[in-house]
């Protein structure tokens, strides 16, 4: 951007508002288009959930694509045996985000789709966040100024306690979570295997994972990295 463009922005904090939402929407049709060229003619789907970071201008962009669909609030058929309900809405962070509810919120969100399943089995939870105390939603410790504490060593339990009691309740075949970035790692709820892949994206990387399932649950999983 040239100087007088930057000057502009800088008075004026709705413009800067305004250009982040287009550079948002720009980016999502980009990897649509991405995707559609990859997916194509394979017959294969792909479901994508806004997280609560994302804002919900792209939802609509999402709406528009033939081979990547949005998968919010709905319980998704993902073949004759499995299921998969998904939210990315989150309880409240210190950065007052978009997508952000209260417990009771969340818990209303999920129920509303967990009661739609009749074999939970043979179910995925696709929620952005993580179980409260699991050890998938251990971040670093803030100040009153949003400072790590002890340069990041101390952590604490920041997820959602509406998810753990779902996932307690409901005990799905297997739980995939986000959000919180640094908490990586694998752990099992009674019988459901509960997975965050993690986050670098601000390094440039894409962490995820991949889960194999049979006609008998869960057969294998990778972590992935590029």
């Amino acid at each position: 951007a040239s100087f007088s463009k930057v000057e502009e922005l800088n008075a004026d904090p709705k413009k800067v508002e305004e250009l982040f939402v287009q550079m948002a929407v720009q980016t999502v049709e980009r990897w649509l288009d991405y995707a559609e060229k990859r997916l194509k003619g394979t017959g294969i789907k792909c479901y994508v959930c806004p997280g609560n970071d994302d804002m919900f201008e792209i939802d609509e962009v999402i709406e528009g694509s033939k081979y990547v669909f949005n998968a919010e609030g709905k319980v998704i058929e993902l073949d004759p045996i499995y299921k998969m309900i998904s939210t990315g809405w989150s309880t409240p962070t210190p950065w007052n985000t978009f997508r952000e509810c209260s417990e009771e919120e969340l818990q209303k969100k999920i129920q509303a789709m967990a009661y739609q399943v009749e074999d939970m089995s043979r179910c995925i939870f696709n929620l952005h966040d993580p179980p409260y105390g699991s050890g998938l939603d251990e971040a670093p410790e803030l100040d009153a100024q949003l400072r790590p504490k002890y340069a990041g060593r101390s952590t604490v339990a920041v997820g959602s306690k509406a998810v753990k009691e779902a996932v307690e309740k409901h005990q799905p075949l297997l739980g995939l979570f986000g959000h919180i970035h640094e908490a990586k790692g694998l752990t099992k709820i009674g019988r459901t295997t509960c997975i965050n892949p993690g986050s670098s994206y601000e390094q440039g990387i894409l962490l995820g994972v991949l889960v194999d399932l049979d006609s008998r649950g869960i057969h294998r999983y990778l972590p992935t990295s590029g």
